[in-house]
């Protein structure tokens, strides 16, 4: 486990990337690797809580206003859209949990780096297509569309990947504009995450792991939830007036950097 400055920082990379399209989990296992030459996956899930509550406070207004549209059958589209999209995801990430877990691949340096620069590229080239069948925002995405966004949110369990840019690129992809895409990209995530830290809590090994570093875990949250609330502030605006090209040439420059390091030492 680390130590109090460690867990601050992770928790701070943890909210900046989750929603920032560069990889929460490959910076985390990057991190780790630097800090102790290995990944705890465990400690990895229960620091999402602070990214998803970021998610629930800031997109609190919008979520409430799903709801109290689905209770009065008003408007059912964006709700049934986010399930749509976060069904192969959780289908996948619930049957394949051990797998995507062990130490070998989630924790594997070789795979976020393989995959911060295939999903770096995928931005830059993506940035480049222009937009065909233009869609206004998430709740104008027909079914099928939104399912496809669901496909590709699978790829988003192999570390370096991301969870936030597979669906802002597929959001691009389905005729979303940069912006659009961010937010449908954040509350499809929703159910994901929260299905996540419904499982933490269920399990006996898990609750015994939070019960033995709760005040490490209860300081990563909370510099977890701060740093969440400032990264999708930045990111609405910024890609109101940008595309995702950026953060493209930024996971293919760290993708460099780590290799370079690795070798050299």
């Amino acid at each position: 486990m680390h130590n109090i400055l460690e867990t601050i920082i992770l928790g701070i990379i943890q909210g900046l990337t989750e929603f920032i399209p560069v990889s929460s989990s490959g910076h985390l296992v990057i991190a780790q690797y630097f800090f102790s030459g290995a990944s705890d996956h465990l400690f990895l899930e229960f620091i999402d809580i602070g990214t998803t509550l970021a998610l629930l406070v800031y997109f609190r207004k919008r979520i409430w206003k799903i709801l109290i549209d689905v209770f009065a059958n008003k408007n059912v589209r964006l709700a049934r859209n986010i399930i749509i999209t976060a069904i192969p995801a959780g289908i996948v990430g619930y049957l394949l949990s051990d797998f995507i877990n062990s130490s070998w691949f989630f924790g594997s340096i070789i795979v976020v780096l393989v995959g911060l620069v295939v999903v770096g590229t995928l931005m830059i080239i993506v940035d480049k297509l222009p937009r065909a069948s233009q869609v206004e925002n998430g709740e104008k995405l027909s079914a099928w569309r939104a399912f496809m966004i669901g496909i590709v949110q699978i790829f988003a369990l192999i570390p370096g990947v991301s969870r936030s840019g597979s669906t802002m690129i597929a959001g691009k992809l389905a005729g979303l504009d940069s912006a659009s895409a961010a937010e449908y990209s954040f509350l499809a995530s929703l159910p994901i995450m929260l299905g996540v830290m419904l499982k933490l809590f269920a399990g006996s090994t898990e609750r015994a792991y939070l019960a033995s570093h709760l005040e490490l875990l209860i300081v990563s949250n909370i510099a977890a939830f701060i740093a969440g609330m400032i990264a999708v502030r930045f990111m609405l605006r910024y890609l109101s007036r940008h595309g995702l090209g950026l953060f493209g040439w930024y996971r293919i420059g760290l993708a460099a950097a780590v290799t370079i390091v690795l070798l050299i030492q």
